[in-house]
This record gives C-alpha cells, structure tokens and sequence, in this order.
C-alpha cells in the first residue's frame, strides 16, 4: 500500500488465540478482497500485529471510503467481536507497550488512578491516536512523555 494510504487502527481488548487468530485473518482477508465503495472494488490490505492489534489501509486515490463502505467495515468488525468474544470497535480504550515489550490494551477510564498506582510511567509506549495514513504507522508507538497522557504527570 502507498505510504498516503489511508489507516484505521484498531484494538483487541485481549490478545488472540492463534486460532481466533486464524479466524480474524480469514475473514478480513474475504473483506478486503471484496471492499468497494459504490460497486468499485478498493485497493485495500491489513495487518494483525502482536495478535492484538489490527491496521487496516485503503488506496483512497483513486476511490474514497464512503459512508455505505465504513458500515460494511464496522458490520464485519462487530460479527468479528462476537465470533471471537472480543472488543475491537469501542474506542475507549488504550494499548500500552511496557519495557518489557509486554503489551496491555485497557479501558481509558481509570487512567487517573492506573497513573497513581504506578502501573503507567512515561517511558511506557502507547499507540500514538492520531496516525491517519500508512507513513504515520512509523509513529505508531510513542512514549507516554511524548503523547496526551503526558498531561495527568507532574512536570
């Protein structure tokens, strides 16, 4: 996919069993395939990293995702979440890397008190919520000193 390609990321709320795994491969390999907008197929791929996270991109310069492709997106996401009992859609939530390279997707509320307790420090790596194309995704991961969480530490 060209570096301008437009992503969506999105976070499993627990990591994925290598067969759950398999499911979510196959099926957004079926989606992919035959995403279009209007009739015209798009030029679209994805990525499953760390089994937890999942990118997806689209060429929109030749075809834009409307409205109508969006819904067909998140109807595939949602019969993934029950399929798989996961949460991938709800976008209150936050995925850590800590030094150890263990990842941990949580919910936002209660970060305050996650801070306080010392379980977020800010060298812990978050996904970085501002990336929109395929070249972002080299700032995917961004210490907590560098990002919005930044703010509930004392300077």
């Amino acid at each position: 996919m060209p570096e301008y390609s437009r992503v969506w990321v999105y976070q499993a709320d627990q990591k994925l069993s290598e067969s759950d795994e398999k499911i979510l491969r196959d099926r957004m390999k079926s989606f992919c395939e035959g995403w279009n907008t209007h009739g015209n197929l798009m030029s679209t791929s994805f990525e499953l990293i760390e089994s937890q996270i999942l990118i997806l991109a689209v060429d929109e310069s030749k075809l834009g995702a409307s409205g109508c492709s969006i819904d067909s997106l998140v109807r595939t996401l949602r019969e993934l979440e029950n399929t798989l009992n996961i949460n991938l859609t709800d976008q209150g939530k936050i995925s850590l890397k800590r030094s150890t390279g263990e990842l941990k997707v949580i919910p936002a509320l209660g970060l305050k008190s996650r801070i306080s307790a010392g379980e977020i420090d800010l060298e812990t790596e978050v996904i970085n919520p501002l990336i929109r194309t395929k070249a972002d995704l080299q700032n995917l991961w961004q210490p907590v000193r560098n990002s919005w969480l930044n703010k509930y530490f004392p300077n």
